[in-house]
């Protein structure tokens, strides 16, 4: 393919390190391209904003230019499957002494991919980058050019194989991202709902590895709006895993059994998270263009669903094993727990002190809330959301600027009321459900 060098540019900004492992690069192929259907689907989600009278008004520009960064990224991913495929074929083929290639479907069975299904994809690739960058040159772009080109688009794209195909191999490789530990206990320990559970858990390791994925991407510092696709996807497998679960409870024998309150339970939350996220959290982020405020509505919306999800597989695991420890499911369960714990304490603490300053800003009161601020600062507000973080270093910094007892009173007013939601959200995380804070 002959991609210009701004096209080249985007790929790079998009992916800085792709994986190179062959089952990584299919999942991530397959990742991205089911994303990619989701978000052409207009009944989705646009992720522009809660006015859906401005739809056909608006300029659907940047929908656009995500389609084309992200038909960059497949193109890139398909070619080194390709080399990758290639690659794994000729180390056999030296390690058992042949001369001839062999081709390469007998090295993809458990892709079921020909080297002719790949390059297909790739020329579907080049012909809808091509077209796209025609369609971004006649920008502003509005609701029908944008109508046609998802139609258009989702139709070429499900006309070939390899697109269903390397879709399926990722939904197969989320389905196998429940814990090791949670899969031996449906395996080894028998119990009256295990089949049901069998069912219904697996989209659960969907969920959770789409998610990974944008985790990943929050901490190697990757452009973020790209993400959206996934959250598309997500949107779609939540709404699909609650229609399954409500279907199922509906048939349900036993209304009174834990597993029926159990799986009422994880559709409810799941339903209220994904209000929280794509009404609240990701509204309007296709439209914005500071990295900052992106980074913190992709990390809240992220952490919310991935808590919420780890959560309620703890509370599944929990029904067939009582006694186990939520760490031995998720290692990093314990270090979430320990910072929203010392988090909501040192906010609480704060927000005494703040309270009792506004009423008596005397100088000790002032320079023991000053010592706090600043240890704070230094210490467990890196547990913050980075959306959190801006507002209350700003807070502090006026708070610790401000020597006039009549300026500084309103300030503390203000910052206190601030606290006060503060500490309710930090209260509401979903680390914290089964550890109800108890006021000194």
């Amino acid at each position: 393919m002959n991609i210009s060098a701004a096209n080249a540019a985007v790929d790079n900004i998009v992916s800085n390190s792709p994986a190179s492992d062959v089952n990584e690069l299919a999942f991530e192929l397959g990742l991205w391209l089911s994303g990619l259907e989701s978000f052409l689907n207009i009944r989705n989600h646009s992720f522009a904003d809660e006015n859906r009278s401005k739809t056909s008004t608006r300029d659907w520009t940047k929908e656009f230019r995500l389609t084309h960064s992200t038909l960059l990224l497949c193109s890139k991913l398909n070619f080194q499957l390709g080399k990758a495929l290639r690659e794994r074929n000729n180390l056999q083929n030296a390690q058992f002494g042949k001369d001839s290639l062999e081709d390469l479907t007998l090295l993809t069975k458990e892709f079921e991919l020909s080297s002719d299904d790949i390059y297909k994809l790739s020329l579907a690739l080049k012909d809808s980058i091509l077209l796209n960058e025609s369609l971004l040159r006649a920008a502003p772009l509005k609701f029908g050019e944008w109508t046609a080109w998802s139609n258009s688009l989702s139709e070429k794209l499900k006309t070939i194989e390899t697109f269903d195909k390397l879709i399926k191999t990722a939904e197969r490789s989320g389905e196998e991202f429940l814990p090791e530990v949670f899969r031996k206990m449906l395996e080894n320990r028998p119990f009256a709902e295990q089949t049901d559970l069998q069912m219904i858990l697996p989209r659960f390791g969907r969920i959770l590895k789409w998610l990974s994925v944008i985790g990943r991407m929050l901490k190697t510092d990757e452009p973020l709006k790209p993400t959206l696709l996934i959250f598309s996807r997500v949107n779609e497998q939540i709404h699909e895993m609650i229609g399954y679960v409500n279907n199922r409870l509906l048939r349900f024998p036993n209304e009174e059994a834990e597993l029926f309150g159990s799986l009422d339970g994880a559709a409810y939350a799941a339903s209220i998270e994904l209000k929280k996220v794509y009404n609240q959290e990701l509204a309007g982020v296709v439209g914005i263009r500071p990295a900052p405020m992106i980074y913190a509505k992709i990390e809240t919306a992220h952490a919310l669903l991935n808590d919420s999800f780890e959560q309620t597989l703890i509370v599944f695991a929990q029904m067939i094993q009582p006694d186990i420890n939520p760490e031995q499911i998720f290692p990093n369960f314990h270090a979430k727990l320990k910072n929203s714990l010392v988090l909501r304490q040192d906010l609480y603490r704060i927000l005494v002190s703040a309270q009792t300053s506004e009423q008596n800003p005397e100088k000790l009161r002032l320079e023991s809330l000053h010592n706090q601020l600043k240890a704070f600062l230094n210490g467990s507000m890196q547990f913050l959301f980075y959306k959190d973080k801006e507002t209350m270093e700003r807070f502090v910094e006026e708070i610790l600027v401000t020597k006039d007892k009549k300026d500084l009173v309103p300030i503390l007013h203000r910052f206190g009321a601030y606290l006060e939601t503060l500490f309710g959200q930090v209260n509401m995380r979903t680390v914290l459900a089964a550890h109800p804070f108890e006021r000194n």
